[in-house]
């Protein structure tokens, strides 16, 4: 009988036991303290710097299309890709055949107009003392006038035709407007140019490539911020690693839209002394558009961070929270919110935002201060179990 009395005391006892190691290791196993489920990352001070940023291609500041006025065939070349050119040298020749035989009419029109003209010339002179002696009508004089200056008309035009005539054939030969570098050559020896409807492109001169220039096409969003006369740091793919600067020398005021995105093209001056840089490489550009000293500078990561169970945060006991656990103001463009660790609890604070990089935002107000440690994303360890892995044993 004595031991039927102490067989339930004695279960009782083992069932506590059990109970409180489960509890042990559940705690042990599945639950993890707050620091631990949470990545932290101080708020610091330090320098900032906005920049915007676009695309562009570099170009020579002059790029001139040398083209013909005339029809024709090219029959030398006296120059190809790269080839250093100045002012007023021969590019190539046409074939001048047919232009040369138009000049040789047109001359020859001239001396038959000339030969037209001495015969109106002597037969007014002849009218004219004719007339004084009454043996011919006025009206047969002003005949002879008019004649004469018909002729000369005819020598006017034929003259005109001449001059015509010769700048075609000069037109035969194309020279260089400029000094320069050949960029691009569009025709070969024995390829025919006609230039009925409009001039055709010939060559392409860069005049000065230690000069150049960066379009970029900068959003409607960024285009505010950007001034001329700002620095301007970009680089290319051909120079990796290596930095190059210009300046702003000019936003134009035609907008670009492309499937509703609408873009400036902003000019970048660039010095080119070493002539590396060359036309149509693809350029980064980045302005710096603000810039602050000694900002109090938190994580960009923290403004995004949102955690899962946002709606049971703690809200009242800190300033940055909605007093009296209301509703959180909406967040603008100048407003934000960062989680703080309070008394192993998640805590919202609301913050005044500043300029921003792609790691870190300026605080301008807001109850955080540096040193502060706030929450920048979760760990593995959220305090559940992993996937896969075998649920609590329930004890009874």
């Amino acid at each position: 009988m004595k031991k039927l009395l102490h067989t339930p005391i004695a279960l009782f006892f083992i069932v506590i036991a059990v109970i409180t190691a489960g509890i042990a290791t559940y705690r042990q196993v599945y639950l993890v303290a707050p620091e631990q489920q949470y990545r932290l990352q101080a708020v610091e001070k330090g320098d900032l710097t906005q920049t915007v940023s676009a695309n562009g291609t570099i170009n020579p500041v002059t790029l001139v299309n040398v083209g013909t006025q005339v029809s024709g065939t090219v029959k030398k070349l006296y120059v190809d890709f790269n080839s250093k050119v100045e002012k007023g040298q021969v590019l190539l020749e046409l074939d001048d055949a047919l232009l040369a035989a138009q000049q040789k009419q047109s001359l020859a029109n001239v001396q038959s107009a000339v030969a037209s003209l001495e015969l109106a010339t002597a037969n007014e002179v002849r009218m004219r003392s004719l007339f004084a002696q009454e043996y011919v009508s006025r009206q047969e004089l002003d005949v002879a006038i008019q004649a004469r200056k018909a002729a000369e008309a005819q020598l006017l035009l034929a003259r005109a035709a001449v001059e015509k005539d010769s700048a075609n054939l000069a037109y035969s030969v194309i020279r260089s407007p400029v000094s320069g570098v050949v960029v691009d050559r569009a025709v070969d020896v024995g390829q025919t140019v006609a230039a009925s409807l409009q001039t055709p492109t010939l060559f392409k001169i860069a005049q000065d490539l230690s000069k150049m220039q960066i379009h970029a096409n900068f959003a409607e969003a960024d285009i505010g911020s950007i001034r001329v006369g700002q620095t301007v740091r970009f680089t290319v793919d051909a120079f990796a690693g290596r930095n190059f600067q210009g300046e702003v020398m000019q936003i134009r005021l035609n907008p670009t839209t492309q499937q509703n995105v609408v873009t400036y093209d902003v000019v970048v001056n660039v010095d080119n002394p070493e002539q590396i840089l060359l036309p149509g490489m693809t350029a980064y550009v980045s302005i710096a558009v603000a810039e602050r000293k000694g900002a109090l500078l938190v994580p960009n990561a923290a403004l995004r961070f949102k955690p899962a169970n946002a709606d049971n945060q703690k809200r009242s006991g800190h300033p940055g929270g909605a007093p009296g656990g209301g509703v959180t103001p909406k967040p603008d463009a100048f407003s934000g919110k960062v989680h703080v660790l309070e008394q192993g609890e998640l805590v919202p604070v609301n913050v005044t935002l500043g300029i921003t990089d792609s790691r870190n935002t300026e605080i301008t107000g807001g109850d955080i201060k540096a040193g502060d440690q706030v929450v920048v994303g979760e760990t593995q360890a959220t305090g559940k179990p992993k996937t896969g892995s075998t649920p609590p044993i329930r004890m009874f």
